[in-house]
């Protein structure tokens, strides 16, 4: 990537090709078996790992909160990138993981950035549901595209930790962070003007009990807002890009094949399946005059052509033949993107932008290339979007775009690295986090070796609530890598 410098379109009106320049992400380096999981729970054989389609589920123990999880994706991107820290102009997190009501993560993040004098930092914390990552995105892409802007990058980082109460929803946990570089000239260009949204007032999911990590769930609801919302989102997407196509004198209809990538966020690997087979549903209704002949996508499925969408949630008969028709779409759009999300689980706001991660690291680098790649985003309250990103043409070698795709060259060895833990040590860490997450003068008790190297820590919460933290050390080869790889992003020169 060349040095940032102040760059518009032709038309003058806003810089080019404003995405995401760089990504990283965190996860904790241990996890539980979902399979010995089952067991322990006394649940039925496969209710874990087929029904919720759950491999692993990562977990923190007290010695991480969200703001060490934040603090450790923001230094591994910025060494990893060699970005100077005063090239930073905005700074947002999406979280709904919240440790204090007044005091932001973004405020704790800014101890990062002094030593480089920088603290011309916009941006604050973004909070509702799982949602408040794809808000602090699109601000930041606001800013770059603004009046405001100064040049610099945003920086936007998603983290939560995911957690239940003992029951049927503690397997649908994890946890995890994703920092994102935003600016123009990235290989992952946000697509301008192809964004819809629906937004609407539901208790499907919520956290009124401050002084408790758990939510309440209203599972059922949950899953019919979610769908519900993706059957808005998509109609209202299709709407804006077929309306683009016209104005340029072309025509055709946008359907899952217009895309070669689609991402969802993902409470549990299962519903993303259902939600690529709403889609293809969505597809058959709105197709005039729809292929139903033998071997074609929609041949077993005539039955369902007058159904209606609302009435659809829960009908088993249409989702177990959309699933089926959706199967080959599925295998080779979507569920690439499940690879973090089967093993970390969920990790709520950052939980769709560890699919873009599965997606990027699954495809070959000479393969990338002008792909597609739809995003849905979805915050129960609730709050949901749906956008695509548009891969650049250039994969050369050292172009952006085999930069970020080689960054996450060692994702499956930093998975196959991490620590299993038996269940029952799980169900102890759990309740100690349950006991402890509001203590004050407390040191906290979980393991700082059993950390991957270079990872934020909690080191103790004084009388006063205040927390502080420390780094481990940073591995012989950590630092070389961030000597190699990569870019050198350089400041602006404002002159």
């Amino acid at each position: 990537m060349p040095g940032f410098q102040r760059m518009t379109s032709p038309s003058g009106h806003w810089p080019d090709n404003v995405g995401i320049a760089a990504l990283e992400i965190y996860f904790p380096s241990q996890y539980v078996d979902q399979t010995e999981l089952e067991t322990f729970d006394g649940a039925s054989a496969g209710k874990y790992t087929i029904g919720l389609g759950q491999g692993k589920m990562g977990f923190c123990s007290d010695r991480e909160d969200i703001n060490s999880l934040c603090l450790t994706v923001v230094q591994n991107l910025m060494e990893n990138n060699q970005i100077p820290f005063d090239a930073i102009g905005r700074l947002e997190v999406g979280t709904e993981t919240i440790i204090d009501k007044s005091k932001s993560v973004k405020t704790v993040l800014m101890q990062l950035f002094e030593d480089s004098g920088n603290t011309d930092l916009e941006g604050i914390d973004t909070t509702n549901a799982c949602y408040g990552g794809t808000a602090a995105l699109f601000n930041a892409l606001s800013w770059v595209e603004s009046s405001a802007w100064d040049g610099r990058y945003a920086l936007v980082v998603a983290g939560d930790i995911a957690v239940y109460a003992t029951g049927n929803a503690r397997p649908t946990g994890g946890a995890g962070a994703v920092a994102m570089l935003v600016g123009p000239h990235a290989p992952l260009v946000i697509e301008r003007g192809l964004r819809s949204t629906h937004m609407q007032h539901v208790y499907d999911f919520y956290k009124p009990d401050m002084s408790s990590e758990y939510p309440r769930v209203d599972g059922k609801l949950s899953i019919q807002c979610y769908l519900g919302a993706l059957d808005k989102c998509y109609e209202r997407y299709i709407a804006k890009a077929e309306a683009a196509l016209q104005k340029v004198g072309e025509a055709g209809r946008i359907t899952v094949d217009s895309f070669d990538g689609m991402c969802f966020h993902s409470p549990f690997c299962k519903l993303v399946q259902k939600s690529l087979a709403r889609l293809v549903l969505n597809d058959f209704l709105h197709d005039p005059s729809p292929d139903t002949s033998e071997g074609s996508r929609y041949a077993s499925v005539e039955a369902f052509r007058d159904v209606k969408l609302k009435d659809t949630f829960f009908d088993k008969n249409v989702e177990k033949a959309f699933m089926t028709a959706s199967k080959e779409v599925y295998q080779q759009k979507t569920h690439p993107s499940l690879r973090l999300a089967n093993q970390v689980g969920n990790m709520y706001t950052p939980s769709l932008y560890g699919g873009l991660v599965s997606y990027i690291a699954s495809v070959p680098l000479d393969e990338l290339p002008n792909k597609r790649i739809a995003l849905f985003s979805y915050g129960s309250g609730m709050a949901s979007s749906l956008y695509s990103i548009r891969v650049v043409k250039d994969a050369s070698p050292g172009s952006p775009l085999a930069k970020v795709r080689n960054s996450l060259n060692d994702l499956e060895a930093r998975l196959e690295s991490r620590r299993c833990v038996k269940p029952g040590v799980f169900a102890d860490t759990m309740k100690l986090r349950e006991d402890t997450h509001h203590l004050a003068k407390y040191t906290p008790q979980g393991s700082i070796e059993d950390l991957f190297p270079g990872t934020w820590y909690l080191t103790y919460v004084d009388e006063m609530q205040r927390r502080q933290y420390n780094r481990s050390s940073v591995s012989q080869q950590q630092a070389v890598d961030s000597q190699q790889i990569i870019q050198v992003i350089q400041p602006i020169d404002s002159s």
